[in-house]
């Protein structure tokens, strides 16, 4: 596809129109940022040849795991904001009509053939994160076509279809698309933003109140949402297929009322996908995972989902290797809610050996992290790592690497799995010109080296950070997992705190809980990879593997950098988890005295990191603060953990002045285009592959929901919003 260099219609008069619909914004440098960038890389994932050695069995079990997976991130819009179902509809119904015509029709109404592809870039980044908020950075993105000419486009395409219905989905749409009120600018709760998990009117006492009934009754919030109607009745709603009779409680000098059925008919037809993988299944292991799946979907019980997670860990090395359900909580606000998502994916064999050899001596190397054997695992479980090649991820964005399952209990008694997302690595982010807040010499060797660097992070980082600790926790009966003579070692004091019955991490930590546990991972990462012995199993042995730490902890410091484009100032509010762990971990290294950010004679900012001091001064400071870190989190101390993480993730007015630059510097993140599978008349499994352009993300998602091309599907969220 041609991008044109120079815009038909002037982006100043887009941003002007812009600026007219949201009066509460002071700086059109704000309002810009939300803007849809004038280019938008997209990436390929590419699963041909891996996909093409499975066998016919085993490509059928990978087609309705990946059909189970899809049909379910339906339910991501609906999480996501109020106007992001609609959205995915007017997609659907939009470009399923002849393209052609549309074009032709939409030109007679003015439309520019440079406008017409702002609104697919459009439609294909709402495509990649189901939903107008970007999934990392949590941040709102607008057209960048003025609203007119969406529109005439919107119009054009129901007088091609005689389809009326498009007009009335835009008409409830319009304004909330374009619409950059303060409130509306990220996720969050109350005048913070938008959040699809709980109904506008919730606040953050409402969930006080839901969250300490949920702990009386040891009921996890994975797969809820929360909604008050007008009389301030709390609803409890479990995302479930059928929906059992409504429980009502008095709690708190408030009423709640728990119901099911939440995502109802999207949830049903995951079923019918699973039933259908369930006679492809390889083993006993898949079976039982994938009966407990259909229960867990059915029935909206998470006990379900564990014992599907329990076979998931048992199933060791399958050719074709999947999760689905309600996984992460970074989307949530309250940091407890989750995403649905499904992963379905084919093992690279010769990758994985390398990292059974990383998990055949994670043994040896845990007693190198800073902690004592009392805030360690009493066991280590020996999990899979495998290298992956994504098939299908469904939902909003595509990690490099997972550790989960995401259950405290299932983690630190039975195991978890870790795997590395092979050709997602592979693909990244290729940009060409200088590396942004290096200087040339070290742009040069990052460029080299930052593909090897992020392997050996990723693989600490999933199998040694999230996969080492331990919570010390008090059960039901009164017992406990540990001697009540341990030493804090952080205090020099008898531990003083731990889980009681109905905690966990998350509702503990809450907030930040899930960027404090990836700054710990990644400084597992950083810790771990200055021992020779790691990076001989990646393969890097002498001055390489000398190189391979600099550009390891070079990357962490410029990610720290970089990653000031996901904090808003207004509230002092970090909107991505890896980042704000990433800036944590530069504030460490500046103050162990082996970092610098100074501004150049040009004017640009750069990072300058002490080569010589990596092994010594930054060991000790990055020591340090993972044992504060592990420490804390071990004994569910949140006062000082908080403490400790404000602390290091404060944004100055310096960094707020360089946070300026990195703005200005900024590249837009890419987006993805996944492959479709189908089955052919003759019963056998078909992998069809798009481009890597807008129009390929689109056509990939109109051949992946045919069914959804015509009358729009029942909306469940449409209702809470009327509340």
């Amino acid at each position: 596809m041609k991008i044109l260099s120079r815009p038909l219609v002037p982006v100043a008069a887009v941003l002007a129109a812009l600026l007219a619909l949201a009066p509460t914004s002071s700086a059109q440098d704000d309002l810009s940022f939300h803007v849809t960038p004038e280019v938008l890389p997209v990436q390929e994932l590419d699963v041909t040849a891996p996909f093409a050695g499975l066998t016919s069995r085993e490509k059928l079990y990978a087609h309705w795991m990946a059909r189970a997976s899809w049909v379910g991130s339906r339910i991501t819009w609906e999480q996501l904001s109020p106007e992001s179902p609609d959205l995915f509809a007017l997609f659907q119904r939009v470009f399923s009509k002849d393209r052609i015509a549309l074009r032709r029709e939409a030109s007679r109404r003015g439309v520019t053939d440079q406008e017409m592809l702002w609104l697919k870039q459009y439609a294909a980044s709402c495509y990649s994160n189901c939903g107008n908020y970007l999934s990392f950075g949590d941040t709102k993105f607008v057209p960048r076509l003025a609203r007119d000419r969406f529109e005439a486009v919107v119009r054009a395409a129901a007088v091609i279809g005689d389809d009326e219905e498009i007009v009335e989905i835009w008409e409830r749409v319009k304004d909330r698309v374009y619409s950059l009120e303060k409130d509306e600018l990220q996720l969050g709760l109350e005048s913070e933003g938008v959040s699809a998990y709980y109904s506008e009117n919730v606040t953050k006492k409402d969930l006080e109140v839901v969250a300490a009934f949920m702990k009386e009754r040891q009921i996890e919030a994975w797969n809820t949402r929360v909604l008050k109607d007008d009389a301030g009745v709390l609803e409890l709603r479990f995302a479930s297929v059928l929906e059992a009779a409504p429980q009502r409680f008095e709690f708190g000098g408030r009423t709640i009322v728990l119901t099911w059925g939440d995502y109802s008919p999207i949830l049903a037809e995951v079923c019918d996908c699973l039933a259908q993988a369930l006679r492809y299944v390889a083993n006993e292991e898949q079976r039982r995972m994938v009966v407990a799946y259909i229960a867990h979907f059915m029935g909206g019980n998470t006990d379900d989902h564990k014992e599907s997670q329990r076979w998931w860990v048992k199933d060791k090395g399958p050719i074709v290797e999947t999760n689905i359900g309600f996984i992460e909580t970074y989307r949530d606000p309250q940091g407890v809610r989750a995403e649905w998502e499904g992963l379905v994916s084919v093992v690279n064999r010769e990758q994985t050996k390398k990292f059974g050899v990383l998990v055949e001596n994670a043994t040896t190397f845990i007693p190198m992290l800073p902690w004592g054997q009392e805030f360690e695992k009493d066991v280590f479980t020996r999990p899979d790592f495998t290298s992956l090649e994504v098939l299908c991820f469904a939902n909003s964005g595509i990690p490099a690497g997972i550790n989960i399952p995401n259950y405290d209990d299932i983690r630190q008694t039975f195991g978890f799995k870790n795997v590395s997302l092979g050709n997602v690595l592979r693909a990244g982010d290729r940009g060409d010109g200088p590396v942004t807040f290096l200087e040339d010499a070290d742009g040069e060797l990052y460029r080299r080296l930052i593909g090897p660097a992020f392997e050996v992070q990723v693989g600490l980082h999933e199998l040694l950070g999230h996969g080492t600790g331990k919570l010390l926790e008090e059960k039901v009966d009164g017992t406990r997992n540990f001697e009540a003579s341990v030493m804090n070692p952080v205090t020099g004091e008898r531990v003083a705190s731990w889980y009681k019955p109905g905690d966990n991490w998350g509702t503990v930590f809450n907030t930040i809980s899930s960027s404090f546990e990836e700054c710990r991972a990644e400084a597992v990462g950083l810790h771990l990879c200055l021992e020779p012995e790691v990076l001989k199993i990646f393969g890097h042995e002498g001055q390489e593997a000398e190189d391979i730490i600099y550009i390891n902890w070079l990357n962490m410091a410029r990610a720290g950098i970089s990653g000031l484009t996901f904090y808003t100032p207004e509230g002092a509010r970090w909107r991505q988890a890896h980042m704000q762990g990433r800036f944590a971990l530069m504030q460490v290294m500046r103050e162990a005295g082996i970092l610098k950010i100074e501004k150049n004679a040009a004017g640009d900012w750069k990072v300058h990191l002490d080569r010589a001091k990596i092994k010594t001064d930054g060991k000790r400071a990055i020591a340090d603060f993972l044992r504060k870190l592990n420490v804390y989190k071990a004994t569910a101390d949140i006062n000082r953990g908080r403490e400790l993480y404000e602390k290091y993730t404060k944004v100055d007015a310096t960094f707020l002045k360089i946070r300026d630059y990195v703005l200005s510097k900024q590249k837009p993140r890419h987006i993805w285009v996944q492959p479709v599978t189908d089955i052919d008349h003759e019963g056998e499994v078909v992998l069809r592959p798009y481009p890597p352009t807008y129009d390929g993300v689109i056509d990939s998602f109109i051949d992946r929901f045919p069914e959804l091309t015509g009358p729009v599907m029942d909306m469940t969220v449409e209702e809470d919003w009327d509340r």
